[in-house]
């Protein structure tokens, strides 16, 4: 096991947001973290990083919270007037290794390198900023959390904005990492995605949470008792997952 959350309860300046927050990740395991729009996504991410402590429970790290942890966060958390080149973001990923002074070796380098193609984006290096489009910005920040080479990885919404190619290749980059024995902690809205690629998933709403595998924890049921989907939206979600799949899960009952 690589991190386990006990009966969280999370918020702010004792005011909880949710609570009986609960589960357990090993090395490789993608959880998605789903929920209706407040019902406090962030604020676990948040706990997660130590940025925000928990009200009451307990988090555990199996072997002591790893010196970095990647963190990509919400797009309206970062300013591409920021004058620097698609390379220099990536290479950002080393300054938990290599602090504000430390200097960028060949196997530095080498890393970056790997993470452009890995991204797509070695053929726009050296293009600032302030000229990418959204797809092209997160696949640099993904890049960025590549070379950040960390056992953990936390990723809050990070398809917002973002084209369906765009989000079907670092989706696959997520199956990379996970085959790599990293464990991923997304804030995911796309409940197909969730089905197809992670291994757990994290339910919240109303309150409270709920925890398990994906398709056991996502039903059309607990989706809208957890204020995710109206009862209508539950039924459209199935009948597109069945036309799509040929397969009736036993566990929906709309």
């Amino acid at each position: 096991m690589v991190l386990s959350a006990t009966e969280l309860t999370l918020g702010y300046r004792s005011k909880s947001v949710v609570q009986d927050v609960s589960f357990a990740l090993h090395k490789g395991d993608i959880l998605a973290v789903v929920g209706h729009n407040g019902c406090g996504k962030s604020t676990l991410v948040k706990t997660l990083l130590g940025t925000v402590q928990p009200l009451s429970g307990e988090i555990h790290w199996s072997q002591g919270r790893p010196n970095s942890v990647a963190y990509l966060g919400q797009r309206t958390e970062f300013d591409t007037r920021f004058p620097m080149r698609v390379r220099d973001l990536a290479e950002m990923g080393s300054w938990p290794t290599l602090g504000f002074t430390g200097r960028m070796n060949a196997q530095r380098r080498a890393l970056v390198a790997s993470a452009l193609e890995r991204t797509g984006i070695a053929d726009i290096a050296a293009m600032p900023l302030h000229m990418l489009s959204a797809g092209q910005l997160q696949r640099t920040l993904f890049a960025r959390t590549i070379v950040q080479d960390s056992p953990v990885i936390l990723l809050d919404e990070p398809f917002t904005a973002v084209d369906q190619t765009t989000e079907s290749d670092l989706l696959t980059l997520i199956d990379e990492w996970s085959g790599e024995g990293r464990t991923t902690v997304l804030v995911l809205h796309d409940l197909s995605a969730v089905l197809q690629h992670c291994t757990q998933a994290l339910l919240m709403g109303r309150g409270t949470a709920r925890s398990g595998l994906p398709h056991e924890t996502l039903t059309p049921q607990t989706l809208i008792d957890f204020g995710y989907l109206s009862a209508s939206q539950a039924a459209w979600q199935e009948s597109m997952y069945q036309q799509g799949t040929g397969i009736k899960r036993e566990t929906i009952d709309v």
